[in-house]
């Protein structure tokens, strides 16, 4: 049945989804040998596996089934819909994006090469016959000649890397109408692109706002209306200004505030959406322009520090990786829930990571709604991609149609070039063409919104990603000896919970954990070059309390390490501030089920264990413990720092800290600190600690703070304790 609706954006028009259908082809030019039914948005792997019974490639080893296929052709095939239009419409194919290249044809001739993930396109149907046979000849997926079978076969393209192969995700490479495409009836005299900009006075109290609009309807005129749906300000023109503008914040900031724009074209055509007003600024930390004192002097390392309408903000957050391996079944159903996941933890910003995939709409309206920024990266990732005009060409039409869409979102806050692209294993530089040009085209077409050419960049930290390195050195030693402007990324890993691995894991492989077959495949064993072990690291659990009897064991002592070592890491990047100003997690969620991960959400949207402690170590303003590791023995002496670590807007009042000890079933209070108050934004280094540890049977002991109004500010640590 074809389906028809309304577009939100433009209420008055008509979206008719097509019946497809899909055929394999050996070559570009074979004909059609058979046909399954295609859902669209979608995969050509799945329309594939649903008619030839393929099994689920989320279980066991099925994925493997599924390799090769991105190297046929596909064909997609609908007709012609029969509708009438009234006076002054018309009938368009429009397509939101198809993976990755294509070749479109109506009534057999073709009409149009497109290729690009990122920049749709319409196809006029006008006196086009009702029946009219349409077809989109998807091309195999891009693989660079003579490249490994990894991510380097997608260094000539603007296809997103991941797909190919990654410590977190399977070789599983996507291809077809991965958005929507559909028959749209629509005024002939409509609205095209429209954008909304402003300035805002240096002081914010005005915003001088331009609509403009693209396509065949001249712009009659707009309106701005607050969130009681209250024209606040409008025009005939394509300018106006608006006094006192309620500002977009961050939700641990302020309230995210949203107007809706309308806008009206002389033929009447509408379009709606809603807008808001933030200035983002990226600017040096306090003291930093004192980092390079004599001569010759070099550059001071680049601003990473993030100003939101004139506030200095600490960037609490998470990396955010492709929400599925079909980017096809991205939907508002299965964005929306991460992104309130992201918001409950306390994080404040997301950084859309260069490898995967560009989100859809639904995650920049969540974002904008739930009040989380949104640090975005172009899709370059840990390849060196070439200063050649075939890739800058397709290069520059992707990235400006990622710009011209995103920079309408108050959420965006930064935009990125790529992922790792000055490392060794890259290769790129300043130079680089494409770095350039994304360069030149954010500031041509967003200047007011930052510009990174990649991360990291000088100062900044990606990594370790493990409870304990190769050298024996824990989290707590390696971030309490660094000095970083921003962690970028840092991981620990944990497993995935005991009943959660039964559902893609055979049973028969269930227990004990192995390297090879479903358990490597999930990426518990081989997955990071650096470490054989990743992501399960079993000789780690195993260094603090020996071998696991069970699964349920095993996971429990996962989890432990995980969320300690978390808890740990943000919180001493918070302690770092002013020179530190960023602390982002790798990662926030997974595409897929995996069986070890630094993920603190399981896919599609399950939080793990460790979230709890991330949502901890992430309030606004809480009580904090800095101490050396994590494993102590009885009659060792235990010391700790303690700290108020405050990130609120607001001036934090005295008040006390308690600090308590817990082991074998008795507390004893070490501390009651008074603490003076504290400036807003500003932490409070307080006394130590210390303490003879008591034996305990359980094996472990807390460290208990309690402080704030209802203990609000309060935290726990739980340790391990040897005999």
């Amino acid at each position: 049945m074809m389906r028809s609706g309304a577009s939100a954006a433009h209420p008055g028009w008509r979206r008719i989804a097509p019946e497809w259908r899909l055929s394999r082809l050996e070559r570009r030019d074979a004909a059609p040998e058979g046909w399954v039914p295609a859902t669209v948005p979608g995969a050509v792997q799945l329309d594939w596996a649903r008619a030839h019974r393929l099994g689920d490639p989320a279980f066991g080893e099925n994925f493997r089934a599924y390799d090769g296929l991105e190297d046929f052709h596909w064909l997609y095939s609908a007709r012609v819909p029969e509708v009438a239009l009234e006076g002054g419409e018309q009938l368009v194919f429009a397509c939101g994006g198809v993976d990755y290249a294509c070749e479109v044809r109506l009534g057999g001739r073709a009409v149009l090469a497109h290729e690009g993930l990122f920049s749709g396109f319409d196809v006029d149907l006008s006196g086009c016959p009702a029946g009219t046979q349409l077809e989109i000849l998807v091309l195999p997926a891009p693989k660079r000649a003579g490249a490994r079978a990894d991510r380097s076969q997608a260094s000539d393209s603007c296809k997103p890397a991941v797909s190919y192969g990654w410590d977190w995700h399977p070789r599983l490479i996507p291809l077809g109408l991965w958005s929507a495409a559909d028959f749209v009836v629509r005024p002939a005299a409509h609205l095209g692109h429209v954008d909304f900009a402003y300035a805002l006075s240096a002081d914010l109290s005005r915003a001088d706002i331009t609509v403009s609009a693209e396509g065949p309807a001249p712009l009659k005129g707009w309106r701005l209306l607050d969130a009681e749906d209250r024209e606040v300000a409008g025009a005939g023109g394509a300018r106006a200004s608006l006094d006192r503008p309620r500002l977009w914040w961050t939700h641990d900031h302020g309230e995210p505030y949203l107007y809706t724009l309308e806008v009206t074209a002389q033929g009447g055509d509408i379009l709606r959406r809603r807008v808001g007003f933030r200035r983002v600024r990226l600017v040096m930390a306090e003291g930093a322009w004192a980092d390079h004192e004599g001569f010759p002097k070099s550059r001071s390392l680049p601003p990473v520090t993030v100003e939101l309408n004139g506030r200095v903000i600490f960037a609490k957050g998470s990396n955010w990786v492709s929400a599925d391996i079909f980017p096809g079944r991205m939907t508002a159903a299965t964005l929306g829930p991460l992104v309130r996941l992201a918001k409950e933890a306390n994080l404040n910003l997301l950084r859309s990571w260069g490898g995967g995939v560009v989100n859809p709409e639904p995650f920049f309206d969540a974002c904008d709604e739930l009040g989380l920024l949104v640090w975005q990266e172009f899709p370059l990732a840990c390849n060196n991609y070439p200063d050649e005009p075939a890739y800058l060409r397709v290069l520059d039409q992707e990235s400006r149609s990622i710009i011209r869409r995103l920079r309408q979102h108050p959420c965006l806050a930064i935009w990125g070039g790529g992922n790792e692209l000055f490392n060794f294993w890259s290769g790129m530089t300043d130079q680089s063409l494409a770095l350039r040009l994304l360069n030149r085209n954010c500031y041509d077409l967003d200047p007011s919104t930052p510009f990174m050419p990649t991360a990291p960049l000088e100062g900044m930290g990606h990594g370790d990603y493990r409870f304990r390195d190769g050298m024996g050195r824990e989290v707590y030693e390696i971030f309490q000896k660094a000095s970083n402007t921003a962690y970028s990324e840092f991981g620990c890993p944990g497993p995935s919970p005991a009943d959660y691995l039964a559902t893609f894991i055979p049973e028969a492989e269930l227990w004990p954990p192995r390297p090879g077959a479903s358990w490597e495949a999930h990426h518990a064993f081989g997955a990071w070059e650096a470490d054989p072990e990743s992501w399960l690291l079993p000789s780690t659990q195993e260094h603090y309390f020996g071998p696991a009897r069970d699964l349920a064991e095993f996971v429990r002592r996962g989890d432990w390490l995980q969320g300690a070592g978390y808890q740990a890491i943000f919180e001493e990047a918070r302690r770092q501030k002013p020179r530190c100003s960023m602390a982002l997690n790798w990662c926030l969620n997974e595409p897929w089920p995996t069986a070890a991960n630094n993920s603190i959400v399981n896919w599609p949207a399950r939080p793990k264990p460790a979230y709890l402690a991330v949502q901890a170590a992430c309030r606004p303003v809480l009580a904090s413990a800095r101490f050396a590791k994590f494993q102590w023995a009885a009659g060792e002496t235990f010391r700790a720092e303690i700290w108020i670590l405050n990130d609120a807007a607001l001036d934090l009042p005295a008040g006390e800290v308690e600090v308590v000890l817990a082991a074998g079933g008795s507390a004893e209070r070490l501390l009651l600190w008074s603490h003076p108050g504290a400036s807003a934004g500003r932490n409070l280094a307080g006394p130590e600690v210390r303490v003879v540890l008591p034996a305990s049977k359980a094996g472990e002991f807390e460290l208990v703070l309690r402080a704030g109004p209802g203990d609000a500010w309060g935290s726990r640590y739980r340790l391990s304790l040897r005999p």
